[in-house]
């Protein structure tokens, strides 16, 4: 408590990046700025925690790069559950782990150390496992979510950040349990025909990989009211728009990006009450499935230009990127 009340008022996070090519201003991230709220310590940290104590200095500079210190820690702070700042300059207090097994999922990667949420994400997946069967999926193969205490990750991602994301592989679970040695080693399918970064390449799905049952899948995993975007290769937004020929409302959460072809990436809204969390703008009217989907499959965003200069390496984030509430929730113990 005392840690609590000697930080500092907090301020609003600049402009999220982008989580993959800079090329165009497409950003998965953007969000209204909001200021960002202290989170209260639990009276209690939860029965079974244990935080490596040593690995972040006492007094965390705001020039040290925020990676290193999210990525060393092992365990969740002990406070009451807030996703802070945004999806991609953020951290989580009070973080939750979705269990490695569960009646409709397992976990994948799990010496990543990425299978934490705000607890809304936990029973957001839980119920999405619950319905799989019922669409012809035997359950869910869950990739990553969030560090114990979001923030940035050591690789992989520059989202994912606040507990609000999760990766589900599009690869329906099988009917055993795999070992922890083979969760590490396990292959993703892509969904696609070709590499999408040749020029005149067919961006489309392969059928004979892709089926019916995705479709539902991500349906079901879109209509649910809790869900801002899930974000898909354009060649699978592509086929979805092609699927469905009812009510296509959801349509419109689903969004087109790089990647994205081995698995889905489910994005919630920021829960309610959690004061200091930054929503996304609302996605473009309409279902997105026109002329906005058509520059996705050209090779506009994907093969570029002959005299174009490579792109810049983005320096790491440091610190003072983040809410300063994000201090507080590294130093908790």
């Amino acid at each position: 408590m005392l840690l609590a009340l000697c930080l500092a008022p907090l301020f609003a996070a600049a402009a999220p990046l982008p989580e993959a090519k800079p090329r165009v201003d497409v950003s998965p991230d953007a969000a209204a700025v909001t200021p960002a709220a202290v989170p209260r310590p639990a009276p209690e940290p939860p029965k079974g925690w244990s935080a490596k104590k040593a690995s972040v200095p006492l007094k965390v500079s705001r020039n040290a790069v925020a990676r290193d210190l999210f990525g060393k820690m092992d365990a969740p702070a002990p406070m009451r559950p807030l996703p802070i700042g945004s999806y991609a300059k953020g951290c989580l207090a009070g973080g939750k782990a979705l269990a490695p097994d569960g009646p409709g999922w397992q976990v994948i990667r799990l010496s990543r150390n990425r299978n934490w949420g705000h607890p809304e994400l936990i029973d957001y997946l839980e119920d999405l496992a619950a319905d799989a069967p019922k669409l012809g999926w035997n359950g869910l193969m869950v990739g990553d979510m969030a560090q114990p205490r979001g923030g940035p990750m050591t690789s992989g991602h520059s989202s994912h950040q606040i507990g609000l994301d999760a990766d589900i592989w599009l690869k329906e679970m099988p009917r055993r349990r795999l070992t922890v040695e083979e969760r590490e080693n396990v292959s993703a399918v892509s969904m696609l025909k070709m590499n999408s970064e040749l020029k005149g390449a067919d961006r489309g799905v392969d059928y004979g990989k892709w089926t019916d049952d995705h479709a539902r899948l991500i349906r079901r995993a879109a209509q649910d009211k809790r869900v801002a975007r899930i974000f898909v290769h354009p060649g699978i937004k592509q086929a979805l728009c092609k699927f469905e020929k009812g009510n296509r409302a959801w349509l419109r959460k689903i969004r087109p990006w790089w990647g994205h072809h081995y698995h889905f990436h489910v994005r919630l809204s920021c829960p309610p009450g959690s004061a200091g969390c930054k929503n996304q703008n609302a996605p473009p009217p309409g279902d997105g499935c026109g002329s906005a989907l058509a520059w996705w499959l050209s090779d506009e965003p994907w093969v570029p230009k002959k005299d174009a200069p490579p792109p810049k390496k983005k320096p790491p984030m440091r610190m003072a990127s983040l809410p300063n509430a994000c201090t507080q929730v590294l130093l908790a113990n």
